[in-house]
C-alpha cells in the first residue's frame, strides 16, 4: 500500500539531548523532517494528512531489547507467542524487540536462528531482531558466530545459572572470539552453585513455599556472578551488558569495573524498580506471581537502580517479559523451585517509567527517552535507524500524553495472562497513537495494525556512543 504522506502538529519531540516544539513529516516508512510549525506544513503539502498531537510528547518508539517470547522453559512454554507479545508491545509504545533465540544443547546456531525465525515471522506487530543464546561451545559453534554476525543477529546471551549455563572457561573462549567478530554479548548473572546448595538446604527443611524463591537467590549471588563475569571481561578487554540489574551489591560491583577503565553497560527493569520482595510473602500462592529471577529485592535497591538511571550509569530499561497465567506459576505450588520464573511488561514500561521517573522527579524526559530508545537503538546497532525522531530514521513515534491519569488492570490488557503485575497501579499518562514504519498502528489506545512487524538487521554495537 502507498502510505500517505503524514503532518504530525502540535507536540514536542523529546530526544536523548532535548525536548523541543515542533512538526514531524512522515513520508512512506520513513521521517522526512522535523521543524517549524510554516516549514513542515509546506514541506508535507496540502495533500498531506494532518495528525492532531498538540499537548502530546513524540517519543521515538520504544526499543524493548530483552523479552521471551514462545519460550519453552520449566516444562511449560511461555504464554505470549510472537502474536500476543508484540500486540501488548506496539499498544505500549514498542515499535521494536529484541528476543532471545536459543540455541538448545545439541543444535546448532543457526539452527536456533531458524527456530525464532519460524516463530515469529509474519506474527509480530512490531519489528523484531534477536539475540542469541549460546548454550553449547566447540569450534563448529565458534565458526559460526560470524554467520550470526552476517545475518545481522549481532548481540548474544550466556546464562551463569540455569541448565542453559555455560562455565567460567566457556564465557572467557566465547568472549574471545566476540571480541574477535565485534559481537557483544548480556549475561544472566546469578552464582549456580550458591543457588543451588541454598535451594537444596532450604528443602531439607521442608521450606517448599513461595518465600524461598528470594531467600535461595540472594543479591551476593547476582553481584559475585557480576564480579566473575566482569573480571573474565577485563582480561579479554571486551565490553559486556549485565542484564536484569536488581541490587546495589551488583551495581557497586559495575561501577568498580568502570573505575579500572572498564566498558560495561547495565540494564534493569520496571519491576526492579518499582517493586519489592515482601510481595513473596503474600497468601497462597499469589506470591508465584512475582517470581522471576534474580528476584524482587529491598526498597533500598529500588532507589539505587533509580539513583544509576538518573547518573546514567544504567543505560537501559526493558522487560525481561517472560509471562505464565497463575495455572502455569501453579505448577510450583508443592516446590518452589519449580514455580515458572518471569513476569510480563512489554505493555507498561512506557507509561511506568514516565509516571514514577519523569512524573515524581526521579528522571527527565531526555533520561526516560535516552534509556527505553536511544541508548538501546545504539547498543544493539539500529541508530540512527531506530532511537530517533530525525530525518532518514525509520518513522516509529509514541505519542504520549501527560496528566491522562488511569489505573492498570488485567482487564484491559493485551497479554495473554489472567493477571497484572502492576493491578491498580495508578498512572499519569496514556499512550494514544503508536506510528510504526509510517502507519498508525495504534489509535486511542487500540492496536489498529497487525502483523506489520519487519525483521530488523542489525549492524555492530556502537562503542563509546552511550
Amino acid at each position: 500500500d502507498i502510505i500517505m504522506k503524514k503532518l504530525l502538529k502540535g507536540g514536542t519531540v523529546v530526544s536523548g539531548g532535548g525536548t523541543v516544539l515542533a512538526d514531524v513529516v512522515l513520508d512512506g516508512e520513513k521521517i522526512t523532517a522535523v521543524g517549524l510549525p510554516e516549514e513542515m506544513a509546506q514541506l508535507a503539502g496540502a495533500d498531506a494528512e494532518v495528525v492532531d498531537v498538540s499537548g502530546c510528547l513524540l517519543f521515538p518508539g520504544f526499543i524493548d531489547a530483552h523479552t521471551h517470547f514462545d519460550l519453552h522453559v520449566a516444562g511449560t512454554v511461555t504464554a505470549d507467542d510472537f502474536y500476543t507479545g508484540t500486540r501488548a508491545a506496539v499498544k505500549g509504545g514498542t515499535t521494536t524487540i529484541v528476543d532471545f533465540g536459543t540455541q538448545y544443547p545439541g543444535e546448532t546456531l543457526a539452527q536456533g536462528l531458524a527456530n525464532w525465525h519460524e516463530k515469529a515471522d509474519g506474527k509480530c506487530s512490531c519489528d523484531y531482531g534477536f539475540h542469541m543464546s549460546i548454550t553449547e561451545w566447540n569450534p563448529a559453534v565458534s565458526r559460526e558466530v560470524q554467520d550470526m554476525m552476517d545475518e545481522g543477529i549481532t548481540s548474544f546471551k550466556l546464562y551463569m545459572t540455569y541448565d542453559t549455563q555455560v562455565d567460567d572457561q566457556t564465557i572467557f573462549s566465547i568472549l574471545r572470539r566476540l571480541k574477535e567478530v565485534g559481537g557483544i554479548t548480556g549475561v544472566h548473572c546469578e552464582n549456580s552453585g550458591m543457588i543451588a546448595a541454598l535451594q537444596e538446604e532450604a528443602k531439607a527443611a521442608g521450606h517448599m513455599g513461595v518465600s524461598s524463591h528470594p531467600a535461595t537467590r540472594p543479591a551476593a549471588a547476582e553481584a559475585e556472578a557480576i564480579g566473575r563475569l566482569l573480571r573474565l571481561a577485563e582480561v579479554v578487554d571486551i565490553p559486556v551488558v549485565v542484564v536484569h540489574l536488581t541490587c546495589r551489591e551488583g551495581y557497586d560491583v559495575i561501577l568498580e569495573a568502570r573505575r579500572r577503565g572498564q566498558k560495561v553497560y547495565a540494564e534493569t527493569c520496571p519491576q526492579y524498580l518499582l517493586m519489592e520482595d515482601s510481595l513473596y510473602d503474600l497468601p497462597g500462592m499469589e506470591g508465584a506471581t512475582y517470581v522471576c529471577a534474580p528476584p524482587l529485592r529491598k526498597k533500598a535497591d529500588c532507589e539505587c537502580l533509580w539513583e544509576g538511571l538518573a547518573s546514567g550509569q544504567i543505560q537501559t530499561v526493558s522487560t525481561d517479559h517472560c509471562s505464565f497465567t497463575t495455572e502455569q506459576k501453579d505448577l510450583g505450588k508443592d516446590d518452589f523451585t519449580k514455580i515458572p520464573g518471569g513476569m510480563p511488561g512489554v505493555e507498561t514500561r512506557g507509561i511506568l517509567l514516565y509516571t514514577y521517573g519523569v512524573d515524581q522527579g526521579r528522571i527527565s524526559l531526555e533520561q526516560m527517552c535516552r534509556v527505553l530508545s536511544e541508548n538501546p537503538a545504539r547498543l544493539y546497532g539500529m541508530y540512527p535507524q531506530k532511537g530517533v525522531i530525525a530525518p532518514g530514521s525509520d518513522g516509529d513515534i509514541v505519542v504520549l500524553r501527560p496528566g491522562a491519569e488511569d489505573v492498570i488492570t488485567a482487564e484491559n490488557q493485551l497479554s495473554n495472562i489472567d493477571y497484572a503485575p502492576f493491578e491498580g497501579t495508578k498512572v499519569t499518562a496514556r499512550i494514544e497513537k503508536v506510528f510504526l514504519r509510517g502507519q498508525l498502528a495504534v489509535s486511542e489506545g487500540q492496536v489498529v495494525l497487525e502483523k506489520a512487524g519487519k525483521f530488523i538487521k542489525r549492524g555492530k554495537y556502537q562503542f563509546g556512543t552511550l
